[in-house]
């Protein structure tokens, strides 16, 4: 009875989501103007109100629109994630949609307007279109095509033309407008319609489309191609002046693709397009239209991250191999977005898991013994390494979890655009897949390959939804999955157990179980012989806390969850014990050179060589001793023996840090840190530091907002060498408690600390703030404000003093390269801090306050004039009004900058002797801060 009452629920929801997508009409009647990059249409909608609503309104996408201006939602996306080229963008380059006339049939003008966004059309009607009743629109109007360097869509460098989104197109309704705006995600939602095209285009290019082109008529070096298609959701066309496209055709399709494969004869590339066709025909079902596109444009949206993002000459696989899994992954993805309609913004993580499904079938079919690292795991040196012996299928759960162990993985029911982009482009898609494969390794049977069959088939050109494809999986399934939908799919809740302990009898072992993380999903235990065998699989389900499990004894040298690694475990380090011996999971070292993934069965300590310079040290060699593998772990030592060639003494760092990720309210994260390092201030003196320190995180809910907050304190001792040149203690102890807060926009940067310092001859408080504005003309601004109070003071030097230009970093945070230096190129660096000034004026530090202001215009891209004022206090003295001003060559902001000062107090700097020695520059040599410019758009 429950199962036919489901039944009728699942065929009222089928029929409500059919009326929602029922098939619509275009006829689009298109020009391209290619030396303007420009598309005269007249295009005729026809709308069905499939919905029970009245609808006063219809919205049409106008996703070419989205690059009109800097402040369309695309544009927004781009600077969300550091890329500012559409802000920059010349007013040429752009795209942009202008409506002309949008009538009904009777030609009566309709009131239109574009939303918030830029790319979405709200017509206002003048009567309302009832439930099953129809709407003809007709609109005239001019696409400006962008170029195609922004999202790949438009017109290329060398006058190509890649057209997607190029026209108007309704947009859902489902209870609501779905007022999706175009992000560079390539979701478009549509419904399916009957499309009828005529598209005119000069005669010099080669039309490609996967479109039926019923005819191709050439006349005064135009030729007109008339294209049709049936329940279609997407029309793209490429223009091109040379073909470079090949074509597949068998008894299932015919497949249309320029895949890149250099190396590859068309015989053998032939042989693997029939291959892929036929195992996506028998694993999904036969494809409904004629032709399917895939376009080498497509494979690089959306590639095999990891090892194949290297360059090929470094790819350690055959070309055969990478070629059938490029061209594999896209004809998937193209496959399933042709055929299965469902919300690819909110709900894409269905198509996202069988796509990734496939792909680890495909290499578990043809591929079965490929390692993650190719031909390189058989490479002496390279073989012994934990990542050399992961298969290729390794590498989803991997990359998943590198989001996991940092907790900034999100659930499958994310919204595309909520999610940060390693997540939309890698981690999640690969979550999706990695628990279909776990969902089958459960239910057995290859259950989930007949589901998706299933799937396809049933839904093959019709709307569809995430819950159908549940209900789907939960008809027939021989086990409770509800754990799979509520957990893994709704919720980013981590997976993690452990064999809390276990005993032994005659004949059998009691083992307990623990679920660490009170996640409720199934969990396998397997018992493994001397010989590396499998004597027994069990699964375990409802684990709330911890249960005991009785297994036979017979044989077992070890207890291993999880051995064949299907569920993407959070830790796996805890995951077995040997039943033989006293020490039950007694772990032997290994020592690796530079780094590699973990291994449960090893304590891996990895080592790398290391050089540091200063001037004093001169050429630091040293040795990097350290567990940190590729993955986060809460754990992590870092030691750095080092022997400093100019002072030919030992010297080097060290530290330990405990990170515990939690979520309480918006912290997320606890880091407690021990450092030491010991190195030379000066010819011949050494100061050494040793600090523990304890950071609480803040970020808000949406991960992918670059705001982020910290509370830090720290308790810095310092011990030096004593310098006759320092009037104070050598040996001090700092108490430090800071307050930050940070929002890095590329077009809109603030930050801000408030820092206190505690001693015991001194205390002071210093507040510090900084804003850039990338305004819409291309000019930016930078404004820093510093403003630092003592206490008190009883020391008797400027040594904890307030600095103008150079702080005299006492607790030796900045990585001066000559941090005692007064003359010379090294005394020439600069660190933005406290004062912020670039000029070396008299008298330049403060012991009882001191506030400045900085700031900066750019002139012409990089070139900026920059201007420091501020007011600066000694004890028992007035307070001194302070300037200066020059050039700024702003080449990477923080990261290499050079200064030339021109006025100050000083006077007219550029016109005085050495003026060379006057220039000051920031550099930045850490490459874990290099690198986090480049990564940070991902993160």
């Amino acid at each position: 009875m429950l199962n036919l009452l489901k039944k009728y629920v699942s065929l009222l929801l089928l029929c409500c989501i059919n009326f929602v997508w029922s098939q619509h009409q275009q006829k689009i009647k298109a020009e391209l103007i290619a030396e303007e990059h420009l598309i005269k249409v007249q295009q005729e909608i026809q709308y069905n109100n499939t919905s029970n609503d009245t609808l006063n309104t219809i919205y049409l996408y106008d996703w070419n629109n989205a690059y009109a201006n800097k402040n369309t939602a695309l544009a927004k996306r781009f600077a969300e994630e550091f890329n500012k080229s559409l802000h920059l963008a010349k007013e040429e380059t752009r795209g942009h949609t202008e409506i002309l006339s949008l009538t009904d049939t009777n030609f009566n003008t309709l009131s239109w307007k574009h939303t918030e966004g830029d790319d979405i059309v709200k017509i206002s009607l003048p009567t309302p279109i009832l439930p099953q009743q129809t709407y003809n629109l007709k609109i005239t109007y001019k696409v400006k095509l962008p170029s195609a360097q922004y999202t790949g869509y438009g017109y290329t460098d060398i006058n190509n033309y890649n057209l997607r989104y190029w026209y108007l197109s309704p947009a859902i309704y489902n209870q609501d407008w779905k007022e999706y705006h175009n992000k560079n995600l390539n979701d478009l939602n549509t419904y399916t319609a009957q499309f009828d095209v005529s598209f005119s285009y000069p005669s010099t290019y080669k039309l490609v489309s996967d479109f039926n082109i019923t005819t191709t008529q050439n006349s005064n070096n135009t030729s007109t191609s008339l294209l049709t298609a049936n329940n279609r959701g997407d029309l793209r066309l490429y223009l091109l002046k040379e073909q470079n496209f090949s074509v597949f055709k068998n008894n299932q399709l015919e497949l249309i693709t320029n895949i890149e494969s250099k190396g590859l004869n068309d015989f053998t590339k032939a042989k693997s397009a029939e291959r892929v066709i036929h195992f996506i025909d028998s694993t999904l079902g036969t494809y409904p239209h004629q032709k399917l596109l895939v376009t080498e444009q497509d494979y690089k949206r959306n590639p095999l991250y990891g090892i194949n993002q290297l360059p090929s000459f470094l790819r350690p696989f055959s070309e055969e191999f990478q070629y059938e899994l490029k061209l594999l992954k896209t004809t998937l993805h193209e496959y399933l977005n042709n055929t299965i309609y469902l919300d690819n913004r909110k709900e894409n993580w269905v198509k996202d898991g069988i796509e990734t499904y496939l792909l680890m079938k495909y290499v578990d079919t043809f591929y079965k013994n490929t390692k993650m690292l190719g031909k390189l795991s058989n490479v002496w040196g390279l073989r012994s390494y934990h990542l050399a012996q992961m298969t290729f299928n390794d590498q989803y759960p991997y990359l998943y979890m590198l989001m996991a162990r940092t907790y900034s993985d999100q659930p499958l029911t994310t919204s595309r655009d909520s999610l940060i982009k390693f997540n939309e482009r890698i981690a999640n898609r690969y979550k999706s897949g990695v628990g279909l494969a776990y969902l089958n390794s459960y239910l057995g049977e290859d259950y989930i390959d007949k589901k998706i069959k299933e799937f396809y088939t049933e839904f093959t050109s019709e709307s569809t939804s995430s819950l159908q494809f549940e209900e789907l999986l939960k008809t027939d399934a021989p086990k409770n999955i509800d754990w799979y939908f509520n957990t893994y799919v709704a919720s980013d809740q981590k997976i993690d157990y452990k064999i809390k302990k276990f005993e032994k009898t005659n004949d059998s072992i009691f083992v307990t179980l623990k679920n660490k993380r009170e996640t409720n999903t199934p969990i396998t235990l397997f018992g493994i012989d001397r010989n590396d065998s499998i004597l027994f699989k069990n699964w375990y389900a409802d684990v709330e806390k911890t249960t005991t499990v009785a297994v036979p004894r017979k044989d077992v040298k070890r207890l291993v969850l999880n051995y064949d690694r299907v569920i993407p475990e959070f830790n796996e380090r805890d995951n077995w014990k040997s039943v033989n011996g006293f020490f039950s999971t007694n772990r032997k070292l290994k020592f690796k050179f530079f780094k590699d993934t973990e291994d449960p069965y090893y304590n891996q300590i990895f080592y790398v060589p290391v050089l540091r310079f200063n001037i004093y040290d001169g050429i630091t060699p040293g040795l990097r001793l350290y567990n940190k593998t590729f993955l986060t772990k809460p754990f992590v030592y870092d030691l750095q023996p080092s022997y400093a060639m100019g002072e030919n003494a030992l010297v080097g760092s060290g530290s330990l840090r405990l990170r515990k990720y939690v979520n309480h309210d918006n912290m997320y994260l606890i880091d407690a840190y021990l450092a030491g390092s010991s190195f030379h201030y000066a010819d011949g003196l050494r100061y050494s530091t040793i600090t523990p320190s304890v950071t609480f995180r803040f970020r808000n809910d949406d991960l992918r907002s670059n705001e982020r907050e910290l509370f830090n304190m720290r308790y810095v001792n310092v011990i030096r060498d004593n310098s006759p040149t320092i009037d104070t203690d050598p040996d001090y102890s700092v108490f430090n408690a800071r307050y930050a807060y940070g929002n890095n926009g590329i077009i809109n940067y603030k930050s801000w600390f408030i820092d206190l310092q505690v001693a015991s001859e001194f205390s002071k408080i210093a507040f510090n703030w900084e804003y850039r504005k990338l305004f819409q003309s291309n000019r930016q601004l930078n404004i820093r404000f510093f403003a630092g109070k003592f206490i008190y003071n009883e020391t008797n030097s400027d040594f904890f003093s307030f600095a103008l230009d150079r702080p005299t970093d006492y607790l030796f945070d900045y990585d001066y390269l000559g941090r005692s230096e007064e003359s010379g190129l090294f005394s020439q660096q600069l660190i933005i801090a406290e004062g912020g000034f670039k000029s070396k004026l008299s008298d330049p530090y403060a012991n009882d306050w001191m506030i400045t202001t900085n700031a900066s215009f750019n002139l012409w891209r990089w070139i900026e004039l920059y201007g420091d004022v501020g007011m600066i206090r000694n004890k028992n003295q007035d307070a001194r009004f302070v300037y200066d001003s020059g050039i700024r060559l702003n080449l990477v902001t923080d990261y290499f900058e050079l200064y030339f000062p021109v006025y100050s107090n000083n006077g007219w700097e550029i016109a005085q002797p050495h003026y060379d020695e006057k220039i000051r520059f920031v550099v930045t040599l850490s490459p874990k801060t290099l690198i986090g410019l480049f990564t940070r758009k991902w993160f």
